[in-house]
C-alpha cells in the first residue's frame, strides 16, 4: 500500500502543479483577450473557448490533490461531535460514496470521450477544437479522485482515528 499510496501523492502533486501554471495561463490570456477587446476592439477568437475548458482542467483534475490534502471546505458540526468510533465509520462511507459516485462519472465521461472520437465532434467554433479533449479530463480526473477516496477509505478502516497518514 505505501508504494501506491507514493506514486498517487506525486501523481496528485504533479497534477496540482499543471492546475496552478493553468490558473496562471489563464489570467494572462485573459487580461489579453480584455486588453484586445475593449481596447483596440480586435477580440481574440479562442481565448473564451480555451479558458472554457481550462475551467474544467482545474475544477476535475486538481480534485484528487485537494481531497488528498484535505483542503476543501466542508461542514463538521456533527461529525466534530461523534465519537472517534462514529468518525472512522463516517470517513470510511465517505470514501466508499465518493468511490461510487467517481467511478460512474469517470465510466460516463470515458464514454463521450470515445464516442467523441469515433464521430470526430468538434465545438461549433472559429476554433474548432475536437470534444474529446476536454471529455478525457473527466474519466482521468474523476479516476483520480476514485483512488483518492479509495485511499481514504482504506485510512479510515486502518487507523482507528484521525487522518490517514500520507506521504
Amino acid at each position: 500500500m505505501g508504494a501506491v499510496d507514493a506514486f498517487f501523492a506525486k501523481l496528485t502533486l504533479a497534477l496540482r502543479v499543471v492546475g496552478q501554471v493553468v490558473l496562471a495561463f489563464m489570467v494572462v490570456t485573459i487580461c489579453y483577450d480584455s486588453l484586445m477587446r475593449y481596447g483596440l476592439a480586435a477580440p481574440t477568437s479562442w481565448s473564451l473557448e480555451i479558458n472554457t475548458f481550462l475551467i474544467i482542467y482545474i475544477a476535475v483534475m486538481t480534485a484528487a490533490a485537494i481531497q488528498r490534502d484535505d483542503e476543501h471546505i466542508r461542514i463538521t458540526f456533527f461529525t466534530s461531535r461523534a465519537g472517534p468510533g462514529t468518525q472512522r465509520v463516517i470517513r470510511a462511507v465517505i470514501g466508499l460514496v465518493g468511490v461510487a459516485f467517481c467511478t460512474i462519472m469517470a465510466w460516463r465521461g470515458g464514454m463521450m470521450t470515445m464516442q467523441a472520437i469515433e464521430y470526430g465532434e468538434r465545438v461549433s467554433s472559429g476554433f474548432g477544437t475536437p470534444t474529446a479533449f476536454p471529455y478525457a479530463m473527466l474519466p482521468i480526473g474523476f479516476g483520480a479522485l476514485a483512488v483518492q477516496f479509495l485511499l481514504d477509505a482504506i485510512g479510515a478502516f486502518r487507523a482507528g482515528t484521525g487522518s490517514p497518514e500520507r506521504g
